[in-house]
């Protein structure tokens, strides 16, 4: 099969299976009208995306990546609050490491679930589990559903707003989770035949360029094979600050949208917010790679 660069990819796309809106096939039929070339799903500690999409068959004239978004702990290195987004990218899916984790981390997030809802009840915002899961329906529940909600009973304006006052980290209705050790998490990616990826940098507080530079560099040291450069929060400079430092640290570019669907609306799948292009042979690489 033969592409030509002109034609984009997508390799950060969010299903019904964490917290997406569209189904793997929807994905699937909607990266087809959008002419794209390449997509990954990966969602939220869970390869359940990515199985459907396969099982559902992939269109001859699309390729398709094997994907996942672990929220890891920050490693000891580089200490900050929340989770430390990895994505996996190339995975066995029937890795029984893989599934065994994956099972567990869904079952922390589907804990941690009734607890934030708890906590929003003292603070005067009164949701019920049954609100939130008539707006994720059958895939896996998690903050952005419960950010929708409070949108959508007039609490707040937007989900954005929602993450800012209420359930972003180290925020009054934010509840902790049980994590992945950083290290641990590039281990099993690669244990299942997979890259591991450093995501979307730019949403890291980070202070200056030395010590990004010492971040990607102890990330090298335990195994992590790509940076998502292209991504649609990153700034020009940020884009051009993180490819040359893949290639100063050998690591492979990858890009995507992060798309959720109707959660993320200004965010389109194959463009972000308009502007956005990732190149076929950014797949070809990573492919090359994993082959």
């Amino acid at each position: 099969m033969e592409y030509n660069n002109h034609l984009g990819i997508d390799l950060h796309i969010h299903s019904t299976a964490s917290d997406g809106s569209l189904t793997p096939a929807a994905i699937l039929e909607s990266a087809l009208k959008l002419n794209l070339a390449a997509i990954a799903i990966t969602d939220h500690d869970s390869i359940d995306g990515s199985k459907e999409a396969l099982r559902t068959g992939i269109p001859p004239s699309l390729e398709f990546l094997s994907g996942v978004e672990i929220s890891a702990a920050y490693p000891p290195f580089f200490p900050g609050s929340g989770s430390f987004h990895i994505l996996g990218y190339g995975i066995r899916l029937d890795d029984p490491v893989l599934n065994q984790t994956l099972k567990k981390l869904q079952e922390v997030r589907k804990n941690r679930n009734p607890k934030i809802i708890r906590r929003l009840n003292e603070l005067g915002f009164p949701i019920s589990l049954e609100d939130v899961q008539q707006i994720g329906g059958d895939g896996q529940i998690g903050r952005p559903h419960i950010a929708l909600t409070l949108v959508k009973k007039g609490y707040v304006a937007s989900i954005g707003e929602a993450f800012r006052k209420l359930l972003g980290a180290q925020k009054p209705a934010y509840v902790e989770k049980e994590r992945l050790e950083c290290e641990q998490t590039i281990e099993m990616i690669r244990g299942a035949g997979g890259v591991a990826t450093l995501a979307h940098p730019g949403l890291l507080e980070i202070a200056d360029e030395s010590q990004l530079e010492t971040l990607i560099q102890n990330l090298v040291n335990i195994g992590m094979g790509a940076i998502e450069v292209y991504y649609p929060q990153h700034t020009a400079e940020q884009t051009e600050q993180f490819e040359r430092l893949a290639k100063q640290n050998d690591l492979l570019l990858t890009g995507g949208t992060d798309f959720h669907g109707a959660l993320t609306p200004e965010i389109q799948m194959g463009s972000g917010n308009g502007n956005l292009f990732v190149s076929h042979h950014i797949y070809e690489a990573l492919m090359a790679a994993i082959s």
